[in-house]
C-alpha cells in the first residue's frame, strides 16, 4: 500500500527571479532604466520584476535572452520555481489551522500500518493524511464524508466515530485500486455467491484467493482490511464506479461463520438496493428495511428456512447434538461452524455450545 510521507526538501524562503536579474545588471553595469530602454518595457515593469512584486511572463523572458544573452527557459524556470515555492509557503501556514483537524483522525493506526510516515507531525501530518484521502483540503474532506448528502453518514457506526469510519473505507477504496475486475454483471455476482457458498468448507488459504478471483469476474473488488480499535465494523459494500462494485471484510470475529455471513450480506446489498448509497455494517447496525433485507439473503443463502425448519422438526424440541449438527452441515454443502452460528444466533443451543466447530480465520492465514 502506498506510503502518504512527506520526504523532499523543502526551503523555508523562495528567491524571486528578479533577485538573479538585479545581479546580473549589476554585473553588466546596467540600470534598470537601461535594461527598460533596452527591452521596451517600462522602469515601473522592470522595478516590478527585480523585488518580486511583477511576474516574469514567457514574453519578458524572450526579451531579456536577446538583451542579457541568458536563455528565456532559465527565467521561465526560475519565476515558476519562485511562484511554487510562494504557493508552498501559503500552503504550510494555511495547514496550521488544520492541525485539530488532523489530530482527530487516527492518524497513528496508519504510521503503525505504514501507511503514513512515522515522523510526520504538524502541518506535514495534515498534508500526509490530505494525501492519504485524494482531497485538496480538510474543507473539501468535510464536504465528502461529513456533509448530508455524504450517503455512509446514516449508519450509527459513522455518526460515533466519523473520522475513524472514513479512514477504514479510504483504505479499502485504495486497496481496491490495484484489484482489476470484469464488468459488473448482476447475473455474474449472483453465479459467484453460488460459487462462494460451495467455498465455505475450504481454508482460509484456499476460499480467500478464490473469492476474490470469482467476485473480480463480476465486477466486485473484494478487500480484507483489519478493523480499526473501538469501531466494530464487520463489512461495508457501496459502488466505486457504475460497472465496479467494493466488498470490505474486517475480520472482525475472526471466525468463518461471522466471515461468510458478513460476506453474503454484502453481497444482498449490491444486489438488492442502488448504486448510490453506501451500507456499513457493525454490531450497531439497525433494523432498517434494507439491513433487514441483506440480512435475510444471507441467512436464506448459506441456510434455506424450509431446510432448517425440516431439521429442526426432527429433533422434536431436542436441542441438537454435534453428530446431527456435523451432519445437517453436510446435508447442506457447508461447514458446519456456520450451522453452529445460526443455531446459537438463534437461541436453538446456547453461545458456549460447539465452539469447537468454529474455523478460526487469521490475517496471516489470509492470501
Amino acid at each position: 500500500m502506498a506510503k502518504f510521507e512527506k520526504i523532499a526538501y523543502q526551503p523555508d524562503y523562495a528567491v524571486p527571479p528578479g533577485e538573479t536579474l538585479r545581479e546580473t545588471m549589476q554585473a553588466l553595469g546596467m540600470s534598470q532604466i537601461q535594461l527598460a530602454a533596452r527591452t521596451g518595457l517600462s522602469a515601473k515593469t522592470i522595478n516590478g520584476i527585480v523585488n518580486g512584486k511583477e511576474v516574469l511572463t514567457p514574453k519578458t523572458a524572450i526579451l531579456l535572452q536577446r538583451v542579457l544573452g541568458i536563455k528565456a527557459t532559465f527565467w521561465n524556470n526560475m519565476e515558476a520555481d519562485y511562484r511554487a515555492a510562494l504557493a508552498a509557503e501559503a500552503e504550510q501556514e494555511s495547514l496550521k489551522r488544520w492541525i485539530g483537524w488532523a489530530k482527530r483522525m487516527p492518524y497513528k493506526i496508519l504510521q503503525q500500518r505504514g501507511v503514513l510516515g512515522v515522523d510526520l507531525h504538524g502541518q506535514n501530518l495534515v498534508s500526509g493524511l490530505l494525501d492519504f484521502f485524494g482531497v485538496s483540503s480538510p474543507e473539501t474532506w468535510d464536504a465528502i464524508w461529513t456533509s448530508p448528502q455524504a450517503a455512509f453518514r446514516s449508519s450509527p457506526a459513522f455518526r460515533s466515530a466519523p473520522e475513524a469510519v472514513a479512514v477504514w473505507l479510504r483504505l479499502g477504496e485504495l486497496a481496491s485500486q490495484v484489484i482489476t475486475t470484469g464488468t459488473y454483471s448482476e447475473s455474474k455476482l449472483k453465479g459467484a455467491a453460488k460459487e462462494a457458498r460451495r467455498l465455505t468448507t475450504a481454508t482460509p488459504d484456499v476460499f480467500c484467493h478464490k473469492l476474490g478471483e470469482i467476485c473480480a469476474d463480476a465486477g466486485v473488488a473484494l478487500v480484507f482490511i483489519p478493523e480499526l480499535p473501538k469501531l466494530r465494523l464487520c463489512g461495508a459494500s457501496r459502488w466505486l464506479t457504475p460497472d465496479k462494485a467494493l466488498i470490505q471484510l474486517s475480520l472482525r470475529y475472526k471466525r468463518n461463520d461471522q466471515l461468510w455471513f458478513t460476506l453474503f450480506h454484502e453481497i444482498g446489498h449490491l444486489l438488492l438496493h442502488g448504486k448510490k448509497e453506501v451500507f456499513i455494517d457493525s454490531d450497531t447496525c439497525g433494523q432498517e428495511r434494507k439491513e433487514r433485507e441483506a440480512h435475510a439473503f444471507a441467512a436464506e443463502t448459506l441456510i434455506p428456512t424450509k431446510k432448517l425448519s425440516a431439521f429442526l422438526s426432527k429433533l422434536q424440541g431436542k436441542r441438537p447434538t454435534k453428530p446431527q449438527v456435523i451432519a445437517f452441515a453436510e446435508e447442506l454443502g457447508i461447514h458446519p461452524g456456520i450451522v453452529v452460528g445460526r443455531l446459537q444466533h438463534d437461541k436453538i443451543i446456547e453461545y458456549n455450545q460447539m465452539t469447537d466447530l468454529f474455523q478460526r480465520v487469521k490475517w496471516n492465514s489470509l492470501n
